[in-house]
């Protein structure tokens, strides 16, 4: 058998065999991407291009370099989380999404019927105990089923409001700094929910798109595009000049958000648990607005906060 993340080992010889740089992951893009993607919005690809020497080749260099965006809170083990997927719905919409590029499937038997109308006749498919999966991602929800990915393509801000009418309706979420990627996870599902255009995060202060972040947006994560920006302020600023208006979120605004009338094209803007939105996030909002809570507990997770408002902002369109 042979085992995903160590292509040219069998899955006897990955258990014994030691790597000849410890803590350092085989499977690391080597090389920067080009090319135009296709479909609906346009970006940069990420990883490892085609044509590039293989994993097991480049893991004998001392300093194999990394692809154009450096890895982030990236486990180390038997597989890379930055190249997997893991649980039924993340797997099923990464097969699903032709914008995806699936390489190898592990799947247990009993999870192989989970995701059998969605096999492509040229994904390596191969039925292994749940214990192997266990073995590669430790702690990980994945219901004896893991998909090894190419990165998502990389997106733009430009690529987004370019994609979408200004006479459409549009829906956004930037995050300020939320960097649990459980939250993220969480967030992405309720705006594939409620039709949410994209989510917006901050390159430097948000989690990678690993198989956690994957597996608690349940699929969500191949269905609403992630635009990673370098300057939140200045991304809020293009938003404003393509007439999107932004509504920060805060427990103790002065207007309810059920007083805001934002018009048809909307941005709704959310700070990190604790510190909330940073001051130049603030200032470069249209308005702050709060959720109608009562009673002792004011403010609610950054997650179920995001949700009641993308619901309000669906049910008004």
């Amino acid at each position: 058998m042979i085992l995903a993340g160590c292509p040219d080992w069998s899955y006897e010889e990955a258990m014994t065999r030691k790597h000849p740089h410890p803590g350092k992951s085989p499977n690391r893009p080597t090389g920067k991407p080009s090319g135009k993607p296709q479909g609906k919005f346009g970006g940069k690809p990420q990883g490892r291009p085609e044509g590039t020497r293989p994993v097991a080749e480049a893991a004998a260099e001392t300093a194999a370099p990394r692809g154009n965006r450096p890895a982030r809170n990236a486990r180390r083990g038997g597989g890379d989380p930055e190249r997997y997927v893991w649980g039924v719905h993340a797997v099923r919409a990464a097969l699903a999404n032709p914008q995806r590029r699936s390489k190898r499937l592990l799947v247990t038997a009993q999870a192989r019927d989970s995701v059998a109308d969605l096999l492509p006749p040229t994904l390596t498919v191969e039925i292994v105990e749940r214990g192997q999966i266990d073995d590669l991602f430790p702690d990980a929800v994945h219901q004896g089923i893991a998909l090894q990915v190419d990165p998502l393509l990389e997106l733009g801000l430009d690529d987004v409001l370019g994609g979408i009418s200004e006479t459409e309706p549009l829906l956004l979420v930037v995050l300020d700094q939320v960097t649990d990627p459980h939250n993220v996870g969480a967030i992405l599902r309720s705006a594939a929910a409620f039709g949410a255009a994209a989510l917006i995060v901050q390159d430097r202060h948000s989690p990678a798109l690993t198989g956690t972040l994957a597996k608690s947006a349940s699929g969500a994560l191949d269905i609403v595009p992630v635009v990673q920006v370098t300057n939140l302020a200045r991304a809020l600023d293009l938003l404003k000049e393509s007439g999107v208006f932004c509504i920060g979120f805060d427990s103790e605004a002065v207007h309810d958000l059920h007083d805001v009338e934002p018009g048809r094209r909307i941005a709704l803007v959310m700070g990190a648990e604790g510190p909330g939105l940073r001051r130049l996030t603030r200032e470069r909002c249209d308005t702050l607005a709060r959720l109608p809570t009562a009673g002792p507990i004011a403010s609610l997770n950054v997650s179920n906060a995001t949700a009641i408002a993308l619901y309000d902002m669906a049910r008004r369109r």
